[in-house]
């Protein structure tokens, strides 16, 4: 199935996200009582509430947002053009979210809104795409038709997820990026921070550029892996150019 796609219709994608407060005890009162209720099963496993908070709170929509979109594509050499194919890549990070989210959906519209075009993430389909629908949702902004996926059969769902393609329908199987990466010979996506990582940088060091490079490797080894899973070679990385 996967010789069929055609790279050039396939946006990749990852998001990074962060608690909407630093710490839990920032909270409103209101917020801070629906966040307890809404963890309340987790709190069973002898985890205080800020410490929940500090794990999940950047990675429930509802209490966290989005700081980094960074988006990939892949390009084919044309005819009689010996060089491989090549990776560009975008990203949109403000720490304004509505305005990163327009962003987002303006790229969308424009050039991903055909029946043939395809969005891929890694566990995307459980994270990345609803948790940016939820998001432009609360900000009151219309979904591209990309995302808004109501009422439309599965097969009408032009979304790819690589963690999909890997469990094979065994839906008790995660498997990370990262250990994807390794048993492909993929080059390590991120060397830097990681996820935990992100919320500190942000609000500590308040170094959104790092955090949109820390989210640009892993599109990249996402693009390589898909490239591995569909039988292809590797892009060089003097063939990956970014914006």
């Amino acid at each position: 199935m996967l010789e069929k796609v055609q790279l050039e219709k396939i946006l990749f994608l990852d998001i990074e996200t962060v608690p909407q407060v630093y710490d839990f005890k920032n909270l409103d009162e209101t917020t801070a009582g629906l966040f307890n209720q809404k963890t309340r099963f987790q709190q069973k496993d002898g985890k205080t509430v800020d410490e929940i908070y500090g794990e999940r709170g950047g990675i429930l929509a509802e209490f966290g947002k989005i700081v980094c979109i960074s988006v990939g594509f892949v390009t084919e050499p044309k005819s009689g053009v010996v060089t491989g194919k090549k990776i560009r890549m975008k990203s949109f990070y403000h720490d304004d979210e509505e305005t990163l989210l327009k962003q987002f959906a303006d790229l969308l519209n424009d050039y991903y809104n055909s029946p043939y075009h395809l969005l891929c993430g890694h566990n995307a389909k459980e994270f990345d795409f609803p948790y940016i629908a939820r998001r432009m949702l609360i900000h009151g902004l219309k979904l591209p038709n990309a995302l808004d996926i109501a009422g439309k059969k599965p097969w009408e769902v032009n979304h790819l997820d690589t963690l999909e393609l890997w469990k094979f329908g065994d839906y008790k199987h995660y498997t990370s990026l990262p250990l994807l990466c390794h048993i492909f010979n993929i080059p390590t996506p991120k060397d830097d921070i990681s996820g935990a990582d992100v919320a500190r940088v942000y609000y500590e060091e308040n170094d959104l550029e790092r955090i949109k490079v820390y989210c640009e490797k892993d599109v990249v080894a996402l693009i390589q892996l898909f490239l591995k899973m569909k039988g292809n070679d590797l892009v060089e990385e003097s063939n990956i150019l970014y914006s």
